[in-house]
């Protein structure tokens, strides 16, 4: 599935209700929401629910008289915080003995954010933790799980014995994780900023 990237041009198309832009922000959204609730909720029927309302909150804050988004880049990361908080209230309804913790929220591995693509701005995520990595451990992880290489193809290009890229990948991985928390914890406190819903109490 290929990111789409969002400005303030597509929000507006999507206030005056065009239909051609309506019909990709349902189409798009639909698949990236599933990825994200079909890990969370106990049926279809349930993550059906759920999507409608995140679109329907989406629309009706969208079409307030203060147009509810200022950023069109943040489209992705409003639908997603609005999914989120969704989540709670239907854990919440539902009276669930487990809560919905941040273990289920974060992302915490490179293989999830990659082949999960919860939203286009964790997508935006990948792309600022990778930038802020060493040269050589980027290169690791982008060769090994975007580029798909050869492990003897890698170790020709670094120098490297097999055995030793074991170690270079484990450590790669481990400063992404660290990295990537840390991003979604900036990500977390600069919604709070804005005029996004607020987590129910």
């Amino acid at each position: 599935m290929e990111l789409f990237t969002f400005d303030d041009e597509y929000v507006r198309r999507l206030r005056e209700g065009d239909r051609w832009t309506e019909e990709h922000f349902h189409s798009y959204f639909q698949q990236l929401l599933l990825i994200k609730l079909r890990r969370r909720l106990p049926s279809m029927d349930a993550i059906d629910d759920v999507r409608q309302t995140v679109f329907a909150r989406f629309f009706e804050t969208l079409r307030s008289p203060d147009g509810g988004i200022r950023d069109g880049r943040r489209l992705g990361s409003y639908v997603n915080s609005i999914c989120t908080n969704i989540l709670f209230e239907w854990y919440r309804k539902a009276n669930r003995t487990e809560p919905l913790t941040d273990e289920h929220l974060e992302v915490v591995t490179l293989e999830d954010v990659v082949k999960a693509l919860l939203s286009a701005e964790e997508a935006e995520h990948v792309r600022v933790v990778m930038a802020d990595l060493p040269k050589r451990d980027a290169l690791i992880l982008r060769a090994h799980f975007f580029e798909q290489r050869r492990p003897d193809d890698i170790c020709r290009e670094l120098k490297i014995k097999p055995s030793y890229l074991r170690v270079l990948l484990h450590r790669a991985k481990d400063k992404f994780r660290k990295s990537w928390r840390r991003n979604v914890t900036r990500m977390h406190s600069d919604e709070t900023d804005d005029d996004h819903p607020s987590l129910p109490n």
